[in-house]
């Protein structure tokens, strides 16, 4: 599973300029930058600096959008300009990604989750939705289950329970080059961002290291109790359509809804439909 687990976060968000021919879900459009934050900076938690960005301060009703495997806050381009019109909204580098830093301690989700924890404490948030995609929705089921109270709702796009909902289903050619593509692009935003801009590797390594997560039970699932979508492509390539329908099943009273079209680059693919199940799910009663 090691190795299922690497291909998983190479291939992350794989794509290729459109073209007329090219169908929606095999492509992904270049992220616009992000909009000019009210606040950023770095806060001190579990012996890293992690970076933050706050949109539309004070207007309440607190959102905290978390990103994939290989990504960073600022592949949230197309959601923050839409969100923070009605919504606080809090933009997040995971440790080590982005502008954040990381340490010697592996990163596993009970530490992650720790991390947005202890961020939301130091901007004195006592509750906040999370808009989470792929590992970022993982990371909000983990926080919605061991900090029920702190979790208003929860988006997951792109999430998976068990390592063992991820699809076996052979890459293709065309795959394996818009992974390689991919690739490249990811160490290039890397390079750019990070405090430590040759350590691309390391942390691919580091994510790497554990292929026993995510690992969340029936039982685990059952605990959550906040309002749920689980949300996903119709054409997700990286986890089966069986285990995004049993994840939605686990969780009492979730929805789940399937974008058409897009797969798991969905947030990038189609913008629009993606922002309107965010504000469905937060508007809500």
């Amino acid at each position: 599973m090691k190795q299922t687990l690497i291909i998983f976060l190479i291939l992350l968000l794989t794509g290729s300029n459109a073209s007329s021919q090219t169908p929606l879900w095999q492509t992904l459009s270049p992220v616009p930058p992000m909009p000019s934050a009210d606040t950023s900076g770095f806060a001190s938690v579990n012996g890293i600096r992690l970076y933050y960005a706050i949109f539309n301060r004070n207007a309440g009703r607190p959102v905290i959008l978390l990103h994939g495997s290989l990504g960073s806050s600022d592949d949230w381009g197309f959601e923050t300009p839409l969100l923070d019109k009605t919504h606080e909204v809090i933009v997040v580098d995971s440790r080590g990604r982005g502008r954040s830093t990381m340490s010697a301690q592996p990163m596993t989700l009970e530490l992650e989750a720790s991390d947005i924890l202890g961020l939301m404490d130091i901007l004195k948030i006592r509750k906040a939705s999370i808009v989470g995609w792929s590992e970022g929705g993982v990371i909000g089921l983990f926080l919605a289950i061991h900090a029920p109270g702190r979790i208003e709702k929860l988006l997951a796009f792109g999430a998976n329970y068990s390592v063992s909902s991820y699809s076996a289903k052979p890459l293709s050619a065309e795959m394996k080059v818009m992974g390689r593509r991919y690739l490249a692009n990811a160490e290039a935003t890397y390079r750019r961002l990070s405090p430590t801009p040759d350590g691309f590797h390391e942390l691919l390594k580091a994510l790497a290291a554990d292929s026993t997560e995510p690992e969340l039970t029936p039982t685990d699932l059952a605990k959550i109790k906040i309002p749920v979508v689980i949300a996903d492509g119709q054409y997700e390539q990286f986890i089966t359509q069986k285990e995004t329908a049993t994840l939605a099943h686990l969780i009492p009273g979730s929805k789940l809804v399937i974008i058409p079209n897009v797969s798991h680059g969905g947030p990038l693919q189609d913008p629009v439909s993606f922002h309107k199940v965010v504000v469905k799910l937060l508007d809500s009663d």
